[in-house]
């Protein structure tokens, strides 16, 4: 099973918002999915971000790979940064 961690749309048309989850890479982006892991609201002047930073690195570490807007909001938030460190000390 592949694994990704993705956005799931939520909210009004015209006001989207969003959960960032890993889902099988099989289902479709707003079916079934695996494990919240944060929400993320575009929609304020500054965005609201708000991720679970111990569940994000826990799926990295299982092999989960982020698309590439999640990629970009887990690096704004210093997770990407602390996930790379961790598999230099493991090597």
């Amino acid at each position: 099973m592949a694994v990704k961690i993705r956005l799931k749309r939520g909210g009004a048309k015209q006001r989207p918002f969003y959960r960032i989850v890993a889902s099988d890479s099989r289902n479709p982006r707003d079916g079934r999915f695996i494990e919240t892991l944060g929400t993320y609201n575009p929609i304020p002047a500054n965005y609201e971000l708000t991720i679970d930073e111990e569940k994000a690195l826990y799926w990295l570490s299982k092999g989960a790979q982020p698309t590439d807007t999640v990629r970009s909001l887990l690096s704004k938030k210093g997770i990407m940064k602390k996930y790379s460190e961790s598999k230099k000390k493991g090597e």
